[in-house]
This record gives C-alpha cells, structure tokens and sequence, in this order.
C-alpha cells in the first residue's frame, strides 16, 4: 500500500485551515485562543466542541469526538487515510511524496492521475469552446433562455462538444494520451465503419466531479430535436460509477452541512438554477433513481435530504423507490410537492419562482406521508372495495413509520379520504402489528425490496465507564501540571488503567510530559487523537494537588479491587499475599475518606 512520507502528512497538517474546514460543518465562534460550536458528530443544544488553531486538533466535550485536519475530513466526507491527505494536499496546493510502495499500487495509482489529467484537460476544452466558438452560440443562448448566468455556468464548468466526430480524440493523441486512455474515460466510443469516434458530439457538456472536485466524467444534453438520446452520461468505467455521482456535490457539500439538509433535484440545469437562486444546497442524481451509496454520501454530511423530483409518475415512483432505498435508516427524507409539468429549473425562471421554490421547500412532507397520499391519490376511492383496497396498501406505511404525531396526523387525514372513522384505521393497524408477531409470519409478509445498509456518520468513540473517566482526569491532570504530573505519570502502570485509550498514552506521556504534541507521530491517527483529547481535557480539569492525589489513590484502589478478585477467582484469597493486598486497600480506603471528607 502506498505510503505517504511523514513530512508529507506534517505539510499537509500545517497548511490545512482546520477552522475553514470545520466551519463548512458547524458555525464556530471565537473564544480567547480556541473556537467553539455546536458538534457536528452527534446532536445538542449548547456547544461542547471546540477548535485549536493554533495545533490544528479538534475535540468535543459530549462525544469525545477529537483528532486532527485530516481525521475530521476523514469522518465527515467518509474517506480513507490517503483519500483524505490527498484531498488536502489538493485543496491547499501541498506536494504529496510517498515511500516506496507496491509496483503494481504505483503503477494503478499513476493511470489514475493521468486519466485525470485527460478528463480534466477534455472540460476545460468544452468550457472554452462554449464561451469562445462561434457555433456554439445556440447553446449559450439556450441557457440564457433558461435563466442561467455566466457566473454559475462557469463555476461547474459547462461547456459544449462540437460536432466534429474527432475533435476530442485528436486533441488527446496530441497531448500524448493513448487510445487506451481516451476509450477508458468514456470520451470516444467505436464507430461502426472501424475507428473511433468523439463519444460527445454537438452536446452541452456538463462536468461530473467527485467530491474532491476532480472531474471523474461527463453529462451531455442534446442541442437539436432528432439527438437520442437527449441526456448521455459517460460509459461506465474506471474512472465513472452512476450509483455513486451526485452532480454538483463538490459544490453542495459544504452548504448541505451548514443547512443540515440536502436538496435532491433530477436534472444539471435544476442544480445549477437552484445554486444561483442561493439554494446551494442542491445536487442531482444521474436519472431518477436514488442509490445506497448516494444516501450514505449525503448522510455523512445532513440529517435530512428533501427530494425534489419531477411530479410525472416516474418522479412519483422514484421518491417511493428512496423509502426502500433508505430502509430504517437515521437519514429523514421528505418530499417537495413539485407542480405537474414543472421542474426547479422552470419554476425558478418564472417571476416569483425564487419565493415559491422556496415555500414548496418549507413545506416539504416525509416521505411516508407522501406515499400514503400517492396511494390515495391513485385508489379508487368512490367505492367501497376500492377503498378497501387503498386501506390495506396504506396500512403498511402507517406501521413502519412508528408511533409518531406525524402518524396520528395522516390517520385522520386518511379517514377523512376513505370517509371512515380513525378508530377503524387504529384497529387494522394493530391487527397487522398482532399478525406480524405470530409464529410463520415472516413467511407470510410480502417480499420487498432489500433495504439498503443504514447510513450512518463516521463512528465516533465514546467513553462511558466512571473508571475510564478517572483515568481521563488525572491524566489530563499530568499534562496540564506536568510538574507534579511526572511524579503520577512514573507511578502509574498498564495494570493502573483499563481503558484501552489510557493504556495507549500512557507510554509517550512517560516519555514526553512536558509537551506531549512535540515530536508526536502524526501517523500514528489513534495516538494523536488520545493525546490532543488529553491537552483538551486539561484546560478542563481542575489540576491541584488535592485533586491528583484523590484521582491516583483511586485508580490505585481501583487496581487493588482488581487484583483481589483475580486472586479469588483462582482460590488463593486465603494467601498471605492477598491478606496484604487487602490491608492495602483498606489503608488507601482510608485515605480516600479523609480526602473526601
């Protein structure tokens, strides 16, 4: 596996802003020489996370979420080690080095850059085509129609491919990137006389870019009445995974975390309207279906994803494909009630669109409900059986969604539409819950869709014993009066702690009390989290002599207790040995009593 050079991962550490960074997830405040806010790892209502700048480490008292730049990158955006180095090193002009690694690793790692270079160098093309050429003059004024500006158009880099049928694969050769190469990205296809030929051809060029910004293929609208079909994306390939793109999210990312909310629209020019209204909120999915692996992007930076598709029956049917999509997920989903006909794109180009879209998005319904209202909507409703039907399609949906206001609310909106009583509903709804719990009545249930796996923030760890919290304190106590500190620091052994944190610091705090972050191998990510949660949690704690001694004579007790119980475990309790064991305790008993006291 390729390795970065430690003075790589310092580099990057020194040049990322943690504040800029983490500022994109939560607002921060200035307090003295940190920065405060609300924690974007687990919900609350006062802040408990706080930023050091000055050490670029980050930590929060309710979670004990905490560690550098590149582990919040890291939990936040869902990456890997080297993902997330190379995203910095990216986003802040770094050079990346690496120790020697894998051949075959290397040589993977190089084509990739390379079929890079080429997507990057074929946008940059279509860009300057559509702004400079005068053929591609119907275009831009087909987005101006739209409503579309300049300023937005060229922040995602939309461009347009002309016509010609070699242009790109030309250029290519030109550059020096094989044949090979150019298929690989999806930028020429095979013509049917032989050869090759430009994939994009008289289109409107939409850049597709992962979240890092790179552009990993392309979308294409057709400019003329008999182009089939009217939208193509790349080929599948190395470089390109429909399930996994979400136009515009390089873009969207940082807004959706501030607003805690993502927008999901079905078109480019519905992202790209609805970011120049100030909804930057907003990304696409690559045709109506929305993915696992789309949800688990967006989970990993809001708590909601409002999705607004078109109305048609395939936008209806996509929205209900999300419900079983998302499973039992944390990730709320609510529905935009989208007028028939209408996309954002059009809405926002009529005059007030900007406020309506807006007020449809405040009044945004879960999904539940808006499937509920789908099978209403759709039953025949004039009579009895039709009624019953849509009474035993919507029973369903009322069960999963649990017992909840909002449920209680759409029984009597329901009742109301079947003309009955809620009292009735009430009834079918626990008589479906009584026959779910029967003996054989997983065989009965309808087969369904498999649920995606559940999306979920990167985990956090978490403390919860009150021993593991004594260790914590007085150990936080040490780096806070090093000093004193040392003399508890040499005391203290593996056998003193159980927390598996603990017993990880306790070996570089014998070595490096006095300024525990100097030297600290920032490789090593689990060890320089502990110790930065340390020199957190010393501004904290109340480090005075009274309180060290209290905190270490009871870790002492506390490995006493521990070892007298092992020694009754294996029968020795008898053993003069344990006899002094316990007078020891009872000697640090006392003490502790008198401290207390």
């Amino acid at each position: 596996m390729s390795l970065f050079t430690p003075e790589t991962i310092d580099r990057v550490r020194d040049a990322a802003d943690i504040v800029e960074i983490v500022s994109a997830h939560t607002d921060l405040r200035r307090q003295g020489e940190r920065f405060v806010g609300l924690c974007p790892f687990h919900e609350e209502r006062t802040p408990s996370f706080s930023v050091k700048p000055a050490e670029g480490f980050y930590y929060c008292f309710g979670c004990e979420a905490g560690g550098d730049t590149i582990r919040f990158v890291q939990e936040k955006e869902g990456l890997a080690f080297p993902d997330a180095v190379e995203a910095l090193a990216d986003r802040y002009g770094v050079e990346v080095e690496r120790e020697q690694e894998d051949p075959q690793a290397e040589a993977r790692r190089r084509r990739r850059g390379r079929l890079t270079e080429l997507l990057e160098r074929a946008s940059a093309f279509y860009e300057a085509y559509l702004w400079d050429h005068p053929k591609a003059s119907g275009s831009r004024q087909y987005l101006a129609e739209r409503g579309l500006g300049e300023e937005v158009l060229r922040a995602f880099g939309v461009g347009f491919a002309p016509s010609a049928w070699d242009s790109i694969l030309t250029r290519g050769q030109r550059a020096g990137f094989s044949l090979d190469e150019i298929k690989a990205v999806g930028l020429v296809g095979p013509g049917r006389k032989g050869g090759y030929y430009d994939a994009f051809r008289a289109r409107i060029t939409f850049p597709l870019r992962d979240l890092r910004g790179r552009t990993v293929g392309f979308g294409a609208r057709a400019t003329t009445p008999d182009q089939r079909p009217k939208y193509k994306n790349s080929a599948e390939g190395e470089m390109f995974h429909k399930s996994r793109m979400l136009y515009g999210i390089d873009r969207a990312r940082g807004p959706i975390a501030r607003a805690g909310r993502a927008v999901v629209v079905e078109g480019y020019t519905d992202v790209l309207a609805l970011h120049q209204a100030g909804i930057e909120e907003t990304v696409a999915v690559m045709g109506t279906a929305i993915t696992p692996d789309q949800l688990k992007q967006l989970a990993g930076f809001a708590e909601e994803v409002v999705l607004a598709l078109d109305a048609d029956r395939a936008g209806r049917e996509a929205m209900l494909r999300a419900q079983r999509v998302a499973g039992s997920g944390k990730l709320r989903l609510l529905v935009v009630a989208m007028p028939e006909g209408e996309d954002p794109a059009d809405l926002l180009a009529a005059d007030g669109g900007e406020e309506r879209f807006r007020r449809l998005l405040s009044e945004a319904v879960d999904l539940p409900v808006f499937h509920a209202r789908a099978i209403l909507d759709g039953g025949a409703l004039a009579t009895p059986a039709g009624r019953d039907k849509a009474l035993d399609e919507v029973v369903p949906v009322l069960r999963a969604m649990g017992e909840t206001i909002t449920r209680q609310e759409l029984i009597g909106e329901i009742a109301d539409r079947l003309d009955t009583n809620p009292a009735m509903i009430s009834r079918r709804l626990g008589a479906a819950g009584a026959a779910l719990q029967q003996p054989g009545a997983a065989s009965r249930k309808p087969t369904q869709a498999p649920a995606a796996s559940e999306p979920q923030r990167a985990p956090v760890d978490r403390r919860s014993t009150a021993e593991e919290r004594r260790e914590d304190a007085l150990l936080a106590m040490c780096v806070a009066k090093p000093d004193p500190g040392a003399d508890y620091i040499a005391r203290i052994g593996p056998e003193h702690l159980v927390g598996e944190r603990a017993q990880l610091a306790l070996p570089w705090l014998k070595q490096h009390l006095a300024a525990p972050l100097d030297g600290l191998p920032r490789e090593q990510e689990a060890l320089f989290a502990e110790i930065s949660r340390l020199v957190m949690l010393a501004e904290r704690e109340p480090a005075d002599a009274a309180s060290m001694e209290l905190s270490w004579l009871m870790l002492e007790r506390a490995r006493l207790d521990r070892e007298i119980a092992r020694r009754r475990r294996e029968g020795s309790e008898q053993s003069t040995e344990t006899v002094e064991l316990q007078h020891d305790r009872a000697r640090i008993s006392d003490a502790i009593a008198t401290r207390s006291g």
